[in-house]
């Protein structure tokens, strides 16, 4: 729980990271290879330069590129917070019951056999969820310690996972196929359009929306699943709940985005130093503070240099120094 005097100052902090994310959204509108000024950002987004190139640079390529930079962003920290406050874990994150690594083979296979973008999200998207699945069948047979054998169950998924991935692009062509299959793998959000962006909001929104509901049980499930029982909450059905809408948020950021690291481990600890532990604030903090810190770097993948650099190698150069910074303490002082 936080203390009143962090409580207090999280009412007002809320609302401020609500403004923050709103401003640098709006100004990232006009980064890139395009630039366009604040003013012209406005009218566009008010129908005043309707058919002009700005429009159709602001309308056609940079919206749905940042709303899906948001929508990925808060999922991926959302996810992440519930997944640390499920496991008791700080170093929990969306991808530690092999999520990722199932969502990476699903794509590396379908671009191996040449599929087209969507099915390649499909796929990615389906392969996720079965590695989860696969993951939570192996781990609720650990009687003992059903969340310690669910956590197992998801590493040896995710490797095996990964070693399948390996051997599809070793197999690949060279010369074509490798190149797509390593550049997905890396996550970007260059192709980003309102199609797919459309059919993303309803898992990750959907499982935003439910992680949000539940997370005062969160709380009581850090106090142990006796004590939580001894408060009403059903303690397997919550698991449950938080693996499966976890997933599904995670699976779905994959499947748009390809791999995109960290946002999920950082954002939150971030969130934690600033706003406390009591995750009736520090997952909405956390959803804010991920989508602004990913709108953030992929400005920098456009803009830093003429050739976009994938976003999930940015993500790792941001959150690793971080997270060190944190290890090492200095974090205390945030």
């Amino acid at each position: 729980m936080v203390a009143p005097g962090r409580a207090r100052r999280s009412r007002y902090l809320l609302p401020a990271f609500g403004v923050v994310f709103v401003v640098v959204f709006v100004v990232s509108l006009g980064v890139g290879q395009y630039p366009v000024a604040v003013g012209d950002i406005l009218r566009v987004l008010v129908g005043k330069l309707a058919g002009t190139d700005t429009a159709l640079v602001v309308h056609q390529i940079r919206l749905p590129r940042l709303l899906a930079d948001a929508l990925v962003g808060a999922g991926l920290a959302v996810a992440g917070a519930a997944f640390q406050g499920l496991f008791r874990n700080p170093m929990a994150s969306p991808d530690i019951l092999g999520a990722s690594a199932g969502a990476g083979f699903g794509a590396a296979l379908a671009l191996f056999l040449g599929a087209g973008y969507a099915v390649v999200s499909a796929n990615a998207f389906v392969f996720g969820l079965v590695a989860v699945g696969i993951a939570y069948a192996i781990g609720a047979r650990a009687r003992r310690n059903p969340t310690l054998g669910l956590v197992l169950a998801g590493i040896m998924i995710a490797s095996l996972f990964s070693a399948a991935t390996s051997y599809v692009k070793l197999v690949s062509d060279p010369e074509n196929v490798l190149p797509a299959i390593t550049f997905w793998l890396m996550g970007s959000f260059a192709n980003v359009q309102w199609s797919q962006l459309a059919w993303a909001v309803g898992p990750i929104g959907g499982g935003i929306v439910v992680l949000m509901i539940a997370r005062w049980r969160l709380n009581l499930l850090t106090m142990g699943e006796d004590e939580a029982r001894s408060m009403g909450v059903n303690a397997l059905a919550m698991r449950l709940i938080v693996v499966g809408f976890a997933t599904l948020i995670t699976s779905a950021c994959v499947a748009i985005s390809g791999l995109v690291g960290w946002v999920g481990l950082v954002v939150p600890h971030l969130a934690r130093l600033t706003v406390g532990d009591d995750n009736r604030v520090m997952i909405p903090a956390s959803m804010l503070m991920g989508a602004t810190f990913l709108v953030v770097v992929d400005d920098i993948a456009r803009a830093a240099t003429a050739t976009e650099v994938p976003i999930g190698i940015l993500t790792a150069f941001v959150g690793a120094p971080f997270f060190l910074y944190v290890m090492l303490g200095k974090g205390s002082r945030l």
